[in-house]
């Protein structure tokens, strides 16, 4: 598993499956012949996207950021159609640290579509339960009323076996919320219309986790959001003032969905890599 220490807090990614899908669907308008020489793609036009949650110990806290695709959760007619190369195996990466399930004190949603909150329950027999028993889950109030509510178009990702069993376990918010200090969650829309950003703040340094307004560090332009987004123009705003933020600033990002790169900072004019963290396990999908 890939860490990464920032100050007091340890940042370690956790297996939580591998997804692929469409390359147009997740680069919209962009012609391919313009994202395909910054992100690599298979014959059947796949990319490869991780869904590999962050798990954040600091001040003798456990942290989540999301949980993966989950385990025995999709149908085959589903892993086929998400390109489900693996499942989630969030417990097993646990027990790796030495930790249990019962030691997650929180988990920070960004949003709440399939690939991140199909993690948030298990199967215990026949039944679904929450996964991790002992925490809080934060989620954006309008995020948490669209799951259980979800319209025509989101009722294909907002699916009641990953918030029935752990309603009794979220805590909404408006807005902004700090979880801890230098923990902070900002409400976004874009992506969908509750989604998240998270700030990690540690000795005037910042890492940003833009969760999917962008996905892969092949996202940086503001211009390019996906075909998923259900407010595209809303991504492409918040993206473009958040970048001038963290360009200007010297923010490093970190990704939950990028197959190369777990953490980048590029320099002020965003055109130059100036530090990084690669992704150990290596992809299947290449140049």
């Amino acid at each position: 598993m890939d860490k990464l220490q920032f100050h007091d807090m340890t940042i370690t990614w956790l297996n939580g499956g591998v997804t692929c899908l469409d390359g147009g669907a997740m680069f919209g308008v962009v012609p391919k012949p313009l994202w395909s020489r910054k992100y690599p793609v298979n014959d059947n036009n796949q990319i490869e996207l991780p869904t590999e949650p962050m798990l954040i110990q600091y001040a003798g806290k456990n942290y989540l950021i999301d949980t993966g695709v989950g385990f025995r959760k999709l149908s085959d007619k589903q892993l086929r159609n998400f390109g489900v190369t693996e499942e989630s195996a969030i417990i097993e990466s646990l027990q790796e640290l030495g930790l249990k399930a019962t030691d997650i004190d929180a988990v920070l949603m960004t949003h709440l579509h399939f690939d991140h909150a199909g993690g948030l329950t298990m199967w215990e027999g026949d039944v679904l339960v929450p996964t991790f028993p002992n925490a809080k889950i934060y989620v954006t109030q309008l995020e948490w009323d669209e799951m259980r509510n979800p319209n025509i178009r989101s009722k294909n990702t907002y699916w009641k076996e990953n918030w029935e069993p752990i309603q009794h376990l979220v805590e909404t918010y408006v807005g902004t919320l700090e979880v801890a200090s230098g923990v902070t969650m900002i409400h976004t829309g874009g992506h969908s219309e509750g989604h998240a950003i998270i700030k990690l703040t540690q000795n005037e340094e910042v890492l940003i986790h833009m969760a999917d307004i962008m996905p892969t560090h092949a996202h940086q332009n503001p211009l390019w959001v996906l075909a998923y987004d259900d407010y595209p123009m809303t991504s492409v705003f918040a993206k473009e003032r958040l970048m001038k933020e963290a360009l200007t600033n010297g923010y490093r990002f970190i990704f939950y969905h990028d197959a190369y790169y777990r953490m980048i900072k590029w320099d002020e004019t965003g055109k130059n890599i100036v530090d990084k963290l690669e992704r150990s396990k290596k992809a299947t999908i290449t140049f």
